[in-house]
């Protein structure tokens, strides 16, 4: 059963995703599953520890730079103990003209995986991104949540099981619970 902290963040990255045609797309996805739902044009997953996004771009396995339309994060920023190096790889990893997908977690408790480091308001992941290289005006986030969920989350078991019958997907800004962006490397770089 989903969590309440995914549903409505998960409904408006799939949009975004749907938004660039995701047939035309070469895809690569850091540590997670949420790529696996579409027919991109190719996907492949990077998983830690086989992988560290903090410690260098994408690869090949002979060491040559991998180059992608669009690279997905979804629910791994927050366990990263170096997020800006690893955001500078991935903006290296983009071709020009690409994206760079993430969603995070913000009212919610500590959950280790195997460490966890990092909250982001729409707001702040917006500045973190410009201050990683991408351009303001390339950056579309979006946060979701309300204090109904925030009691959901501090009062166990986490993360909560959306229940229809009694969860509310009304947004209060003022009490995120997590936050997404698209940001869109430029087209010169």
């Amino acid at each position: 059963m989903a969590s309440i902290n995914r549903i409505v963040s998960s409904k408006k990255c799939r949009h975004l995703v749907r938004m660039l045609e995701p047939e035309t797309l070469d895809v690569a996805e850091i540590s997670g599953k949420f790529g696996t739902k579409f027919p991109f044009k190719s996907y492949r997953a990077f998983w830690f520890p086989e992988y560290d996004i903090c410690k260098s771009p994408l690869q090949a396995e002979d060491g040559s730079l991998l180059h992608y339309d669009l690279i997905i994060a979804d629910q791994v920023w927050e366990h990263l103990d170096r997020p800006y190096r690893a955001t500078q790889h991935v903006l290296q990893s983009l071709k020009p003209g690409g994206y760079f997908l993430v969603a995070v977690p913000f009212f919610v408790p500590l959950h280790g995986a195997p460490v966890d480091n990092t909250r982001w308001s729409a707001r702040g992941l917006t500045n973190f991104l410009i201050e990683c290289g991408f351009e303001e005006t390339e950056i579309h986030a979006e946060q979701w949540g309300n204090r109904w969920a925030g009691i959901r989350n501090v009062a166990g078991p986490f993360p909560p099981a959306y229940r229809e019958d009694v969860d509310s997907l009304e947004n209060q800004e003022d009490f995120p619970i997590c936050s997404w962006a698209l940001a869109r490397k430029s087209d010169l770089a």
